[in-house]
């Protein structure tokens, strides 16, 4: 039988029970893991750590095939014979597929995105050294055989490679170097402790192997791909809508849903007008915004500062009973790792739902170089102002992506652990920014609020700007000066953000999923009355794992009623 799939959240075994988790089971090893092995090492199935995506056209095919015959499988499922969760997890998992065959067959980012075979490759060794799931010196046998089959990703990455949007190229070519770099020098410096000679020259032979491959691809890149990349990124409205239903079960018209991303975006300027005016009636929103981000502690006491955010949040979250706590141990505070500081600022890092060993979870804060010259280090630490801080710690940490990977330990059923949306997950940690400042921590700091709209409506501009550009009604470059003027980002920051857009569509999430969160919350409350409390929704939400708001709503409300 497969990993408590039956009997969830109490119920009965249902007659077809032990056949549908048999299903369950197949297509995670045949559908999914089979062509994914890095997914599966994310997710703690270490059989998987030997084995590289295989990237070639022929495996593509393969997976739709296999993909194909899963969807009639759970289609045609009696769903009569199973219990009320399993249900609704087959229609997580029939949505999953529907969103898999759209990108492999319709959307086909594996003849796009030169990145994504680079990017791929580097993510697969990083799993294998960020987690000490075992000894060194197994962990390095699996870079090893991982590290032997780069050269034939790229062959593949050659062949499938078409005409993709110039920017998908810029960026690959951009990303080159780190990666590069990381196997060069960060990858050998984790296995250090290794002394077996034979595994090392293995080792070292691999690893020159994987080095001369990326070399090669990024020539291949800038001589051969960048004069052909003239494809367009744009999805089109079709393929958007169908990507948004799909992965987020979301089914509103287009148009409907912009109007109501402008409207939260309104909303939130003008709030970011009322606050400001508190603080200095005299100046802009903007200039006052541009001062926060001197209020920072100095480099050496940021880990300090977030070491005691985190603490007062967590204080803060049992004593306003703000959500059940299912561990009391906290995220390990660290230094980003060398080979992960070009990637990331701040991040959480946690095992995967399968994971037995290596079950620590890492709250990553990247320092400046000390070697910096001195505005550079001032721009970095510009980021980790007073109110970014307190931000980020509650995204990252509590109560948002760290408590709903505590809460998802206790989900019974695979494919909830497995599985979920990007509305639920985001939208869950942007809605904490919110909420924690609407139950009173901070004060009312007036600061502090400035600096959680000023992230909503980052967020705002996103929802608008993926759709926007992505249907054809707004250029690249007018989704840039769209993130400067009415989501008052810097310029630097506004290209950053509209790059991403290019690749990544449906980063409305943040937005999207908080304002279902909000509504959902309204609803329960009036459905609970006065038996509502704060606690009890968080608890009974975060309980379900991270599924698409319909599916929550259909649990806590009990009706199909609109998410929005």
């Amino acid at each position: 039988m497969g990993v408590g799939q039956a009997g969830a959240a109490g119920q009965a075994p249902a007659p077809g029970q032990a056949a549908y988790d048999r299903l369950v089971d197949r297509f995670f090893d045949e559908a999914r893991f089979r062509f994914h092995p890095t997914a599966g090492t994310e997710a703690g199935f270490h059989k998987y750590d030997r084995q590289l995506e295989d990237y070639s056209r022929a495996a593509v095919e393969a997976q739709v095939t296999i993909l194909k015959s899963f969807l009639s499988q759970f289609e045609s499922l009696d769903v009569k014979r199973l219990t009320s969760t399993s249900a609704a997890d087959r229609d997580l998992v029939i949505a999953q597929i529907k969103g898999d065959l759209l990108e492999l067959e319709t959307i086909r980012m594996w003849e796009k995105d030169p990145d994504r075979y680079a990017s791929g490759v580097s993510n697969s060794i990083f799993l294998l050294i960020s987690r000490k799931f075992a000894p060194p010196a197994d962990r390095l046998r699996a870079v090893v055989a991982r590290e032997r089959l780069i050269p034939k990703a790229f062959e593949a990455a050659r062949a499938n490679l078409k005409a993709p949007p110039r920017v998908y190229t810029e960026v690959a070519l951009e990303q080159i170097p780190g990666i590069i770099g990381f196997f060069r020098n960060d990858v050998p410096a984790a296995f250090g402790e290794v002394k077996d000679a034979a595994l090392l020259a293995d080792f070292t032979a691999a690893n020159k192997g994987a080095i001369a491959a990326l070399e090669s691809y990024g020539t291949f890149l800038k001589d051969d791909l960048l004069p052909r990349s003239t494809g367009d990124f744009r999805l089109g409205r079709e393929n958007y809508a169908r990507k948004l239903a799909y992965e987020e079960m979301v089914d509103i018209p287009l148009d409907r849903l912009l109007k109501i991303g402008y409207d939260d975006l309104r909303r939130n300027q003008e709030r970011v007008k009322e606050v400001a005016a508190t603080i200095d009636p005299q100046r802009a929103p903007q200039e006052i915004l541009a001062d926060l981000e001197k209020d920072h502690p100095p480099p050496d006491r940021l880990l300090q500062t977030f070491r005691d955010t985190l603490g007062g949040l967590r204080d803060f979250i049992v004593t306003h009973r703000i959500i059940t706590l299912p561990s009391p141990r906290p995220p390990i505070l660290e230094e980003t790792p060398p080979f992960a500081r070009a990637l990331t600022f701040a991040s959480m890092e946690t095992p995967g739902p399968y994971e037995k060993v290596a079950k620590e979870a890492f709250f990553n804060v990247t320092l400046p170089d000390p070697s910096w010259p001195s505005r550079q280090i001032e721009e970095h630490m510009a980021g980790f102002n007073r109110g970014t801080i307190i931000s980020t710690a509650i995204h990252e940490a509590y109560p948002g992506h760290y408590m709903q990977f505590l809460w998802l330990q206790r989900v019974d059923s695979k494919v909830r652990r497995l599985l979920g949306s990007g509305t639920n997950g985001e939208g869950w940690a942007h809605y904490c920014e919110q909420m924690m400042l609407d139950e009173g921590y901070g004060g009312g700091d007036a600061k502090l609020r400035l600096g959680q709209l000023q992230d909503a409506l980052l967020r705002n501009a996103r929802y608008i700007v993926g759709i926007e550009m992505h249907t054809g009604a707004m250029t690249y470059e007018q989704g840039v000066d769209f993130f400067v003027k009415e989501g008052y980002q810097t310029r630097a920051n506004a290209e950053r953000e509209t790059r991403r857009g290019t690749s990544d569509p449906t980063y409305l999430v943040y937005t999207l999923g908080k304002l279902q969160i909000l509504k959902l919350r309204d609803d329960y409350r009036a459905l609970r009355g006065a038996a509502f409390t704060l606690q009890e929704f968080h608890d009974r939400f975060l309980a379900l794992g991270y599924p698409p708001l319909r599916m929550a709503r259909k649990t806590l409300l009990g009706d199909d009623s609109p998410t929005l």
